[in-house]
């Protein structure tokens, strides 16, 4: 049996596989090595149903999350799988894996994750590449959930908003300026906060000041994650992520105006990251 995993900050995806056919799906809260310790992981898997009647059958796990990009950091989280997997060899990438494996159709290409987070890397079929680091929500995440989270509320304490933005986001979440600085500056994971806004923002989407937000935040991560290949405009761009799958129409727009072939966009990577573990099984373990 296969345990295969796809973890944003947000939420993490599961899918056990047995007998070569997925056999139970379920969701937990996103584990990020950066935020999450071995402790964190293993405590909320342990008690997830769905999978612990199935700890001792499970041969292979296979986890790809945010953060997830250094030996140390990837050990945290084999660490809190291989103290409830007894008898599995465990593999633990970065999300960019899942994204270029999700999305792979066969030729080489660009794979980009559009998410609470941002982030992009080549793909040849068999090795994934990054040509520019990933810089987080602090000083990175162009045209993530983060980076607009974190546009909206400044823009709401410089009262820069349309009206009925900064009535809506008043009624519905009772913000101020100290709850704002509170939630950022003082409570763990901030970038799940601000990406939170995603949602309010998606509900004004005619507005001309959300589009304009989303184009220039579309432009901003392709112009420094996609345009950064050498031979860009020679290959497909695919998407995974929910920034990306919900505002596609204004992402094909920033696309063609800097020359980017839009391949696939996923909401979520997890169904084509089980089918290429099933395609490419034997060479995976």
């Amino acid at each position: 049996m296969l345990l295969i995993a796809d973890s944003g900050s947000t939420k993490c995806d599961w899918v056990l596989v047995k007998d070569g056919k997925p056999f139970k799906r379920f969701s937990t809260m996103g584990f990020n090595p950066y935020f999450h310790n071995e402790a964190v992981i293993s405590g909320t898997l342990r008690r997830k149903e769905p999978l612990y009647d199935h700890l001792g059958e499970i041969e292979h796990a296979f986890f790809y999350g945010a953060g997830c990009s250094t030996p140390e950091l990837q050990q945290v989280v084999a660490r809190g799988l291989y103290s409830i997997l007894p008898n599995a060899k465990v593999y633990v990438g970065h999300d960019l894996e899942a994204a270029a494996y999700a999305t792979y159709s066969g030729e080489p290409g660009i794979a980009c994750i559009l998410g609470t987070g941002s982030n992009s890397c080549f793909f040849d079929g068999k090795t994934v590449s990054e040509e520019v680091p990933a810089l987080a929500y602090i000083l990175g995440d162009e045209g993530s959930g983060a980076w607009y989270g974190k546009r909206l509320l400044a823009d709401f304490l410089y009262k820069r908003l349309p009206a009925a933005m900064t009535d809506g986001l008043r009624a519905e979440f009772k913000l101020d300026r100290n709850a704002i600085m509170e939630n950022v500056y003082m409570k763990p994971h901030a970038n799940v906060y601000l990406a939170s806004f995603m949602r309010f923002i998606s509900t004004f989407k005619e507005e001309a000041y959300v589009q304009e937000l989303i184009f220039e935040g579309n432009s901003t991560f392709l112009k420094t994650h996609v345009c950064c290949f050498a031979n860009y405009r020679d290959l497909p761009t695919h998407f995974v992520g929910s920034v990306a799958y919900y505002f596609s129409d204004i992402l094909y727009q920033a696309a063609a105006k800097l020359s980017v072939h839009v391949g696939t966009i996923e909401k979520k990577p997890i169904n084509g990251l089980v089918t290429y573990h099933l395609e490419h099984q034997k060479e995976l373990i």
